[in-house]
């Protein structure tokens, strides 16, 4: 498996970060300069070499009525953070989790909830799986943003 990304990889990457679901092959084709099937074969290959792992929605939890987020910061011991981080995600209510590779606050878990009560059950099987709450951050807004550096200019410059 060879991951080196060319000019149109990088071109398509761009433009499924910028809109996934509302871009079209054909617009990605008028943008990277090759054809419509060219794109989908591409895709195709970035989906099979798991550089695409995934098409993921973006959700306003609390225009859904979950109107608590929070932000665990944990500490796992090295050799048993890989399990723990995987045992957390079978929790109900959490949503997104980052395994951090060095330091003590090694994983970070967001959570949705409806009450202070689905907060507390989720911090109580956080702490029965073994993990050390360090801090717990009630969120306001997480913003997100495409990688730009795949070295794509879209104007078209390539």
């Amino acid at each position: 498996m060879d991951n080196r990304l060319d000019e149109i990889d990088r071109g398509i990457l761009h433009m499924l970060q910028l809109e996934a679901r509302e871009t079209t092959a054909q617009e990605i084709a008028d943008t990277v300069g090759v054809s419509p099937s060219t794109v989908r074969n591409r895709i195709g290959q970035l989906e099979a070499d798991g550089i695409i792992r995934g098409y993921h929605p973006e959700i306003d939890y609390e225009a859904a009525n979950f109107p608590l987020q929070v932000l665990f910061i944990c500490s796992a011991p090295p050799t048993e953070r890989t399990e723990l981080a995987e045992e957390v995600m079978d929790v109900h209510g959490v949503v997104d989790l980052r395994e951090l590779m060095t330091g003590k606050r090694n994983i970070h878990v967001d959570v949705v909830g409806t009450s202070t009560r689905d907060v507390t059950r989720i911090t109580n099987a956080i702490h029965a799986l073994g993990l050390q709450i360090d801090s717990s951050e009630l969120l306001q807004q997480r913003r997100r943003q495409p990688f730009d550096h795949f070295q794509f200019a879209t104007d078209g410059e390539m």
